[in-house]
């Protein structure tokens, strides 16, 4: 307990350490073209970052005096390296015009800072700048200032990603506290996941601060990581706080119940984390930074949150036992016949149709995916309203070569050839999609580079295929393309490139830890299969809700006309890892069954009924922990945050309570199926299941003093007298045989014999326990005096005894 609790200090400690030093680098891997030659524009300019503003409200010549006074202020700023505007005289007259918005009433004026500046001077140089900039509308009376650019756009998509996390974590950690108190009917065992999930978000920023001296992380991997903390953490405390209460009800002491509960839920939750973490580790096979920083992210945080279960939690509920526990009111298991055993015989009935009607759904509801369009949100990424988007609206819509992103050319050639060469690309009829061509400019000797404009209309789309199409016809000189969209295109080809490979490492990996688990073939891969399943209904609902845009209004949201390319990514690892969380929780308890002796329907039916609780439970909290993400106002994390809510939900309900039981009432019992020589490795190497009885246990008999002879007594009357049925023989809490003085079920003349039945934990006439097991205390045993319960029928009524004869001597009573 000492150690988490330095470990959640320091977590939370350097949570601005963490969220300060966020999105320094590239999402696309060096590996792409687009992004080599970003870099060798980057690393050619004697400029760093770059601020921008837009003065607007006023005829461009009524601003020519505050425009320049600016240019001469911020010239003299440390950290600046230029200062360009509509009248700064080393720009040709060509260049100042595009610094001149389309109706002559506005300006743009661009700033650049030098390249030798650190993180915190350049933020300092930055607002410094900024400053500056927005005083100019105090010196010319109605104009309006708009401050924006590369680095503050970064900068507020950080901040708002920070605002954005604490805000789900407000929303979703008192909702969730309250769904599991209504879930376990009391605080105490609804705070032990509250607590478990804290230490895991700190451990989750542990992680996230030893990541960042190694690689840059984007300003996502804070929400996704939380996520994740919050989400998985909650799941298997409340599966062990579960199984706690299940072996307390079974009257067995805190630390045979913390020891059973470790040994049983414990393993599942290890065989869940182990998915989830394996599903995430498909990240690691993309090339760029974005996947590999959030997929080290995810499994740091998967496996802190597998040993807060397996450690903090047991300690939670060893110190409050008392109050987590049943309860005296309670004595007894949860009934194995309710809604969820009643779902299984329902689908049992009519397997096939029930398993065809439901593939049918699941496939129709991800039909709309197929048209799916991605595209680069860049500055939409962040919400109306946030004054680096404006800027980068409004730039686009009043200033000439700003109305689409351009695409960059760089090529290994001079100035001269490069423009020719793009005279020739402007007049050809298949590039009619060009919208303007920018002057040419020259990068260093022998490096230049030019911006190809296309139109605005649709220009994601035709973006894309212009870069294509330069790429297809390259020109006799060695270029380069790059840009915004060209990264786009490179990044989307990466993504089908790898996405193979990904989808089939998780499957493997998957399949393998599954057959492990269940020594079957037909299981595993059952359960692939209807995790795609749910997934359809995810990407559906994905491309229906944010690319048509429906429902925007009631999202909070605008529309950008496709999806964030690296979202349905993440979403697939996410959800095909939790959904895989949610089939071990179910195929755990049906194998417990099915190792005890039970028939493939009745540990199906039982399995569910035991299990479904807890599975419908931990997809509600899921749930609310993605809806607390997704009323953010980040766009990308709220389409990660509401694709992953409709695929828990879909999966929770409607796979695993009726498909699953569909097609395991299908399959039968070749369900269990494998052959041969893997039936004797699972044997040999699979992993069990901690056994569902508890074991024999010797309990220390005191010699017997020899009673003195009883009195005689009349014969009693047969058994036959009484009838077994009136007076049913109660079940023995650790056991299944008759408490003593009840006739058994089966022998209705009393005819059992507890040495031809020994139950368990009760010794026999042919052991003396105390020998069988030494060092056995006769004296200090350790199974404390369990409360008799009161029988819930009457008492069998007293034997008539036979009266003697009283004495001569003894006078009879009146």
């Amino acid at each position: 307990m000492v150690l988490w609790l330095l470990v959640f200090v320091a977590g939370i400690a350097n949570t601005g350490r963490v969220t300060d030093r966020l999105g320094g680098g590239q999402q696309a891997s060096e590996s792409m073209e687009s992004v080599r030659a970003a870099t060798l524009l980057v690393e050619s300019s004697e400029y760093g970052g770059r601020v921008s503003a837009v003065v607007d409200g006023a005829p461009v010549e009524t601003l020519r005096k505050a425009v320049t006074d600016t240019r001469n202020d911020l010239g003299r700023t440390e950290g600046v390296g230029r200062v360009l505007d509509p009248f700064a005289p080393q720009l040709p007259k060509q260049g100042q015009q595009l610094l001149i918005a389309t109706d002559g009433n506005a300006a743009l004026i661009v700033v650049d800072l030098t390249r030798d500046l650190s993180v915190d001077a350049q933020h300092a140089v930055e607002e410094t700048i900024a400053d500056r900039l927005h005083a100019i509308a105090d010196a010319v009376p109605g104009t309006e200032v708009t401050v924006g650019g590369p680095t503050l756009l970064q900068r507020q998509i950080n901040e708002q990603t920070r605002r954005d996390t604490e805000k789900g974590e407000v929303i979703a950690l008192p909702l969730t506290l309250i769904a599991m108190v209504a879930i376990f009917g009391g605080a105490v065992a609804a705070g032990i996941p509250i607590i478990g999930a804290l230490a895991s978000i700190a451990c989750g920023m542990l992680v996230m601060l030893g990541l960042l001296q190694l690689m840059d992380l984007d300003p996502n991997v804070l929400s996704v990581s939380t996520v994740l903390a919050l989400g998985l953490s909650i799941d298997y405390s409340l599966l062990m706080v579960n199984r706690f209460r299940e072996e307390r009800y079974a009257k067995r002491t805190v630390p045979e119940a913390i020891e059973r509960t470790v040994a049983s839920a414990g393993r599942t939750i290890t065989f869940s984390a182990l998915t989830v973490a394996l599903s995430l580790a498909g990240l690691f096979v993309f090339p760029s930074p974005i996947f590999r920083g959030i997929g080290s992210a995810g499994v740091g945080v998967v496996l802190f949150a597998l040993l807060a279960g397996i450690t903090l939690v047991p300690a939670l509920l060893a110190m409050s036992a008392r109050r987590v526990g049943v309860g005296r009111h309670r004595s007894e298991r949860p009934s194995d016949n309710g809604t969820f055993a009643r779902l299984a015989r329902l689908t049992r009935r009519r397997p096939l149709i029930a398993t065809v009607l439901l593939v049918t759904v699941l496939l129709a509801t991800g039909i709309p995916f197929l048209s799916v369009t991605f595209v680069n949100s860049s500055a939409k990424m962040l919400p109306e309203g946030f004054e680096a988007r404006r800027f980068a609206e409004v730039s686009a819509e009043r200033f000439p070569g700003q109305e689409a992103p351009p695409i960059t050319i760089v090529a290994n050639t001079s100035q001269t050839e490069l423009a020719l060469w793009a005279a020739k690309l402007e007049r050809d009829p298949e590039y009619d999609d060009v919208s303007r061509i920018m002057p040419p400019a020259q990068v260093t000797e022998g490096l230049s580079s030019i911006d190809i404009i296309p139109k605005a209309s649709e220009h994601d789309r035709i973006g894309q295929q212009l870069v294509r199409q330069i790429r297809a016809d390259r020109p006799p000189f060695q270029i380069w393309v790059t840009g915004d969209t060209a990264v786009l295109v490179d990044f989307l080809a990466e993504v089908r490139r790898y996405a193979p490979w990904a989808v089939a490492l998780m499957v493997v990996a998957t399949f393998v830890l599954l057959f492990a688990m269940t020594g079957s073939l037909l299981v595993p891969a059952k359960a692939l299969v209807m995790n795609v399943l749910s997934l359809a209904a995810s990407f559906g609902a994905l491309k229906l809700l944010f690319q048509d845009g429906h429902l925007h209004e009631y999202l909070d949201f605008s529309p950008t006309g496709g999806l964030e390319p690296w979202v349905p990514v993440l979403v697939f690892c996410f959800a095909f890892g939790l959904s895989m969380d949610y089939e071990v929780f179910l195929l755990s308890r049906i194998k417990e069954l099915r190792d005890a002796g039970m028939d493939n329907n009745t540990a199906v039916e039982i399995g569910l009924q035991r299990s479904g609780k807890i599975i419908t439970s931990a997809a509600l909290l899921m749930i609310i922990v993605f809806a607390g993400f997704a009323v953010g106002r980040m766009l990308a994390i709220k389409e990660l945050g509401v694709a992953m809510a409709i695929a828990v939900a879909v999966d929770a309900t409607v796979v695993r309570c009726l498909l699953v039981p569909a097609t395991m009432a299908l399959l039968g019992e070749a369900n269990w199926w494998a052959p041969r020589p893997l039936r004797r490795f699972y044997d040999r190497f699979g992993l069990h299941e901690a056994p569902s009885v508890e074991p024999p246990r010797a309990i220390a008999v005191r010699p017997v003093t020899p009673a003195l002879p009883a009195a005689p007594q009349s014969p009693a009357p047969p058994m036959d007298d009484y009838p077994a049925a009136d007076y049913p023989a109660p079940e023995h809490p650790n056991g299944n045989h008759p408490a003593p003085g009840y006739p058994a079920a089966g022998y209705p003349n009393g005819d059992y014999l507890a040495a031809d039945h020994p139950a368990t934990g009760y010794p026999t006439a042919e052991k003396n326990p105390v020998e069988e097991y030494p060092g056995a205390d006769e004296r200090l045993y350790d199974v404390p005096p369990q409360p008799r319960a009161a029988p819930p029928f009457p008492r069998r009524p007293p034997l008539p005894r036979p009266r003697s004869a009283p004495a001569e001597d003894t006078p009879r009573r009146r």
